[in-house]
């Protein structure tokens, strides 16, 4: 582990269960699919899944490039991310959706984690791994153009997801202060994917 602070002192944790990873593909401090997928950290939580949030605006990466990757290795932050994602049996992801795909953020952390080090299996950091993607936008879709991509990007990396997905449409104005979604169906969604994933790992991994 790197010795600066702990970028994870925000996490969320129980004390048994499949361990998940939850974070959002969005960089901006108070970003709605940073609340999104906090919703759905809640609901593997209570479905017993020790779940750990990550925040990518603490392990900042350079963009992808192979260059210098042969010149200095991977870099720090990369390295720690692929660790964390080894740590992990699942994934909550909430994406942001620009330009209508994926955040440059979440794919250029895709991709380093992606990467192999020596004697490394290709994509062991993703492989089995089972997902749920959710997104969250100001517009009436919620971002659901994105997650098209996102779940295409996921499932070429030989990541399981599941076919659940929730887009928040209007995002600036459906969440309470609490961090709640103000519509309960929709609420009780999100927190279904994270319960799914964490009760599909528990089946996987019995």
């Amino acid at each position: 582990m790197l010795s600066r602070p702990d970028p994870l002192d925000g996490r969320i944790c129980t004390m048994a269960g499949p361990r998940i990873l939850a974070f959002a593909g969005s960089l901006r401090k108070d970003s709605f699919n940073k609340r999104l997928v906090r919703v759905a950290a809640a609901g593997a939580q209570n479905a017993g899944a020790r779940v750990t949030v990550l925040d990518l605006r603490d392990l900042p990466l350079p963009v992808l490039d192979q260059d210098l990757e042969a010149a200095e290795g991977l870099p720090e932050n990369a390295v720690r991310l692929k660790e964390l994602f080894r740590e992990h049996d699942g994934l909550l992801i909430s994406s942001p959706e620009h330009n209508g795909s994926i955040s440059a953020a979440l794919k250029n952390m895709l991709d380093w984690v992606s990467r192999p080090e020596p004697d490394e299996p290709p994509l062991s950091c993703f492989a089995g791994k089972v997902a749920g993607i959710m997104s969250a936008s100001p517009g009436g879709l919620g971002g659901l153009r994105g997650l098209v991509h996102v779940r295409a990007i996921l499932s070429g990396i030989r990541v399981i997801v599941i076919p659940q997905q929730v887009a928040v449409g209007g995002a600036a104005d459906a969440f309470d202060e609490d961090g709640s979604l103000h519509d309960q169906a929709r609420h009780k969604s999100v927190t279904g994917i994270g319960a799914t994933v964490a009760l599909m790992l528990t089946k996987l991994l019995d």
